[in-house]
């Protein structure tokens, strides 16, 4: 299938690892240009040496106004197609772990930046009529994670602002999805897997085939499955599909709507 991405840009967060650089990597494959945002320059410099011609880069936290105010800037002559909204989650602790230190914390990591960030790059979409939002969450938004209390909680709220959002600008060809992963072959993985090890006194593998046996399909995913998924909500053939969280979690949710 051609998902038409040839000579379009995309703007790519937490572009360094993980599902960032999975979703950045397909893109370029397809043809597109993207600006990849992470805040290690040697990890960065290495991903522009590959990939000169399609790919540009800001090295910062995307959580900071003035990272974002970057971005903002470079993308001011560009027609900008899409935007993975993506970073990292908070640390794996239970309810009774966490302080209110970590509540604050969480918020600004899963939320804040985010409102922020996505408010000052719609006036850009907006003044073009166009564009692809994309934010990757975690499966908790629609199933509790052990030990993840603070994401279970939080990242409803992107769920939140993706949903009314998508209702205000749909008119606008301006569409907003979610993907929701669940168990995947990423670094992130590595924060639960030690917690269960610590917990129950096990070696990290152990953990690790603890949380593969509940999943349907027998295995992790793999960053770069998710990637195409996240390719086709940012093209343009996604048209009609806006609001929506979508789950890759190889059959772990178990609600009818999973």
């Amino acid at each position: 299938m051609n998902l038409n991405l040839s000579d379009r840009f995309f703007v790519v967060t937490g572009a360094g690892s993980g599902f960032g650089r999975a979703v950045a990597e397909a893109l370029i494959a397809e043809g597109a240009s993207v600006l990849a945002v992470a805040r290690t320059a040697e990890v960065l410099e290495a991903f522009q040496h590959k990939h000169q011609k399609h790919l540009h880069i800001v090295v910062g936290d995307v959580q900071l106004e003035e990272t974002q105010k970057q971005i903002f800037a470079f993308c001011s002559d560009r027609f900008v197609d899409g935007i993975l909204v993506n970073a990292g989650g908070p640390p794996a602790k239970a309810f009774m772990e966490t302080e209110l230190k970590d509540w604050d914390d969480a918020y600004y990591q899963l939320v804040r930046w985010k409102v922020a960030f996505v408010k000052l790059m719609m006036h850009k979409m907006l003044a073009q009529n166009y564009g692809r939002i994309v934010f990757i969450e975690s499966v908790s938004v629609k199933q509790p994670v052990e030990n993840l209390v603070l994401s279970n909680a939080l990242r409803a709220a992107v769920v939140g602002l993706m949903k009314s959002l998508s209702q205000d600008v749909a008119h606008q060809n301006i569409t907003l999805n979610m993907i929701a992963p669940g168990y995947h072959n990423t670094a992130a993985m590595q924060r639960l897997f030690k917690k269960k090890a610590d917990i129950e006194n096990i070696t990290l593998e152990e953990a690790k085939t603890i949380f593969e046996r509940q999943l349907p399909v027998g295995r992790m995913g793999e960053a770069d499955e998710l990637a195409r998924l996240a390719c086709w909500l940012l093209s343009p053939l996604s048209r009609f599909v806006t609001g929506q969280t979508i789950s890759h979690d190889g059959g772990m949710v178990k609600g009818l709507f999973g």
